[in-house]
Parts: C-alpha cells; structure tokens; sequence
C-alpha cells in the first residue's frame, strides 16, 4: 500500500529501508523521499519504522527446546 502518495512510497519499501538500517524518519525521508512534501504520511511512516524494529528486537523461541520441556 502507498503511505506516502506525494512521493510513491510503499509500506514494502519502508520496511526495506528499515531492514537495511533505517532507524530515523529523517533518514527515511533521505532514502525514499517519504515525508518530504506533504508530510501527512510521518506518522504512518514512523509507526512502520518503529514496529519493524520491535518486531526484529522481540526474543525468538528456541521450539526445539519448548519440544523437550514436555
């Protein structure tokens, strides 16, 4: 989906920008332009940076070791 219309930016490519490093909107808006018209887009925007690196900073479960627990 387009989050910024102004620029043709898509949440695919934020989350993309976010997993090649992108931490900052600033820095979004340097890579992709999202947010450098307009701005009605930087809160969306910011929310998809932020919840990408929650969900890359959220512990993963050893399954194997659930599976022995049992």
């Amino acid at each position: 989906m387009f989050v910024c219309i102004c620029n043709g930016v898509t949440d695919s490519q934020i989350r993309q920008a976010a997993a090649n490093g992108c931490r900052e909107m600033s820095e979004l808006t340097m890579r992709t332009g999202c947010g450098a018209t307009c701005g009605s887009c930087m809160d969306m925007a910011t929310g998809l940076l932020d919840a990408y690196h929650a969900r890359a900073a959220a512990p993963t479960i050893d399954l194997p070791l659930i599976a022995t627990a049992a």
